[in-house]
C-alpha cells in the first residue's frame, strides 16, 4: 500500500504534463506559474497560516532551506516546464522528466551518502534505454546526430533541478508537518514568481485558462506534493523517484487520448522497458522490507 503514494503522485503529474501543453496556447508561462501557486496558497492559508504564525520562531532558522527548496521544486521546475510547452510536445516533456529517477539516484550518493545497488543500476539502465528509444523514435543514438531543441534543453534542466529538490528534501529534515512544509515553500514560491508575473503581457488569466490553473493549483500543487513528501519519508528519495519512470507511459496514454498525439511501436516497447526498470529497481526494496520485518520479530 505504501507504494500507492508515489504511484498516485505520478498519475496526477501525468495529467499535469497535458495541462502544461494546453496552457501554452491560452496563458503565458510566467502568469501560469504565478497563478498556480497563488491559488494553491490561497486555499491553504486558512488551514496553515495560524499554525505557521505560532511556529514563526521555529520556522525562521529554516527559511534559507525552505527558499532553496521552493526555488528548485516550485519555481524553476514548474516555470521551465511551462516555457518548454511552447516548443515541444506533452509526450516529450514527460519522457524527459522521467530522467529524474536516475539523476536522483546518483545525487543521493554524495548528498545522502547512499550506496547504489546492482539492481538499482540495472533498473536505471533499462529505464534509460527505454527512454532513449522513445525520445529517438526508435533510434537510441539519436542524440549523436540530431540537434537539441530549446524545449528539450529546458526540460532537461527542469529534470535536474527537480532531482536535486527530491534529494535535498530528504536530507534537510525539518520539524514541520507535510502541509506546513508545502505551505511555507509555496509562499516562498509566490514571492519569487511575482516579479516574473509582472513581465506578462496579460496579468489576468484568460477565460480558457481557469480550468488548467485550478488543476495545476489544486491537484498538482497541493495533493501531489503532499503525497510525494510522504513517499520520500517512507521509502526514500531515490526509491520514490524511480516511480517517475512511469510518467512517460501515463502521459503518452493521456496525450494520445486527449491531444490526439499518435502512439507508435517505439512508444510501446520503450514504455515496457521503462516499467521493467521500475519493477527491477523495486525488488531490492521489497526484499529489504521483508528482512526488516524478520529482524523485528527475531528474539536475537
Amino acid at each position: 500500500m505504501i507504494y500507492l503514494l508515489p504511484l498516485f503522485t505520478v498519475l496526477i503529474w501525468g495529467g499535469n504534463s497535458i495541462v502544461n501543453k494546453l496552457a501554452a496556447s491560452v496563458i503565458e508561462p510566467s502568469a501560469m506559474s504565478f497563478y498556480r501557486w497563488f491559488i494553491a496558497m490561497l486555499i491553504l492559508s486558512p488551514f496553515c497560516l495560524p499554525s505557521v504564525l505560532k511556529q514563526r520562531h521555529l520556522i525562521k532558522p529554516y527559511l534559507p532551506k525552505l527558499a532553496c527548496l521552493a526555488l528548485l521544486g516550485m519555481v524553476l521546475n514548474q516555470s521551465l516546464g511551462y516555457y518548454a510547452g511552447l516548443t515541444t510536445t506533452a509526450s516529450n516533456m514527460s519522457l524527459i522528466t522521467s530522467l529524474v529517477p536516475l539523476l536522483s539516484v546518483f545525487m543521493s550518493v554524495p548528498l545522502l551518502r547512499k550506496s547504489i545497488s546492482g539492481l538499482s543500476i540495472a533498473g536505471g539502465i533499462i529505464s534509460l534505454l527505454g527512454l532513449a528509444l522513445m525520445l529517438g523514435q526508435g533510434d537510441m543514438l539519436f542524440f549523436f546526430h540530431q540537434p537539441i531543441t530549446e524545449g528539450y534543453g529546458l526540460m532537461v534542466l527542469a529534470a535536474l533541478v527537480y532531482a536535486l529538490y527530491c534529494v535535498l528534501l530528504k536530507r534537510w529534515k525539518m520539524p514541520f508537518s507535510s502541509w506546513t512544509l508545502i505551505y511555507l515553500q509555496g509562499v516562498c514560491a509566490v514571492i519569487m514568481l511575482t516579479p516574473l508575473w509582472f513581465t506578462s503581457e496579460h496579468l489576468l488569466p484568460t477565460e480558457g485558462s481557469w480550468v488548467l490553473i485550478m488543476y495545476a493549483g489544486m491537484a498538482a500543487s497541493l495533493l501531489a506534493p503532499w503525497m510525494w513528501i510522504k513517499a520520500i519519508d517512507a521509502i526514500g528519495a531515490d526509491s520514490s523517484a524511480m516511480f517517475m519512470n512511469l510518467l512517460p507511459v501515463i502521459a503518452l496514454t493521456l496525450a494520445a487520448t486527449l491531444l490526439g498525439e499518435q502512439i507508435h511501436a517505439y512508444h510501446v516497447f520503450g514504455g515496457l522497458m521503462v516499467i521493467s526498470g521500475v519493477i527491477l529497481s523495486q525488488i531490492k526494496i521489497r526484499r529489504r522490507v521483508v528482512l526488516k520485518s524478520i529482524e523485528k520479530v527475531s528474539p536475537l
